[in-house]
């Protein structure tokens, strides 16, 4: 009777280990999904858990194909010492971003190491209205110098400064481009983030400050026409939102709550 439960320890020892050291990378879009609430997949996930690559996309429903949401495919690769709690993880897109990233840490707790990810504009129409009916174009990208990462109660927070910067943004429904180019600057305790949205140049003038919190966005802000394109900008203000009471200028209150 030991003898055989010794042997079945064994094998089960010996099937933790294979499954360990050969998870299939396919198996962590189905984790993606659940995290993400069914919003983002991996796509063509090849390799294992240790050592793969994938493009990441949003989750198709019923059986359809995985759309691509950045550049490239992100490569990685996981030191075995993850096994001991000791987290290293490196992942490279020489399309996406400006130089690998590492993931340094333990089980719970991660430090980012500075880089930069190149974004598409044309996900912005992802977030509903109005962005969806401007259908925005441009070059998006997102940088940081160092963040630090936590699992608590299930939930990513996040320490640190990103920063969004559009450049040549432009719309559909305006013969102008481009548009401006604009820096949304995102100060991360925690869950919370507080926005800050401010003009670089252009001819379309956006500013304003907000928070996210949970993934809930609040946002107050305004948009109007730089000297000379009052008219020419008129109609894509009005399709923004209201003009703001009081102003004898054709100033447009930006609110999202």
């Amino acid at each position: 009777m030991k003898r055989a439960m010794l042997w079945l320890l064994t094998i089960a020892l010996t099937m933790v280990i294979t499954l360990l050291v050969f998870f299939p990378a396919a198996w962590l879009g189905t984790m993606v999904e659940q995290r993400t609430g069914g919003r983002l997949t991996l796509g063509d996930a090849q390799g294992t858990l240790w050592r793969g690559s994938a493009f990441i996309g949003g989750a198709a429903g019923n059986n359809g194909p995985v759309t691509p949401l950045l550049p490239g495919r992100f490569s990685w690769r996981v030191s075995p010492l993850a096994l001991l709690g000791m987290v290293e993880l490196q992942l490279e897109n020489p399309q996406a971003l400006a130089q690998p990233v590492t993931f340094r840490g333990s089980w719970s707790q991660w430090q980012l190491s500075p880089s930069a990810l190149l974004l598409p504009a044309e996900g912005l129409a992802a977030l509903g209205a109005p962005l969806n009916t401007l259908a925005p174009s441009g070059d998006m990208r997102l940088s940081w110098t160092s963040l630090a990462l936590a699992l608590e109660n299930r939930q990513v927070s996040v320490n640190g400064r990103t920063t969004l910067e559009m450049s040549d943004m432009a719309s559909r429904l305006s013969p102008i481009r481009p548009l401006g180019s604009y820096a949304l600057a995102l100060d991360w305790h925690g869950q919370q983030a507080q926005l800050t949205l401010s003009s670089v140049k252009g001819p379309l003038l956006l500013s304003g400050r907000g928070s996210l919190t949970n993934g809930r966005l609040q946002f107050s802000g305004q948009a109007e026409a730089g000297q000379g394109y009052e008219d020419t900008l008129g109609n894509l203000l009005n399709l923004l939102g209201q003009r703001k009471p009081g102003s004898d200028r054709n100033v447009i209150a930006l609110e999202f709550h």
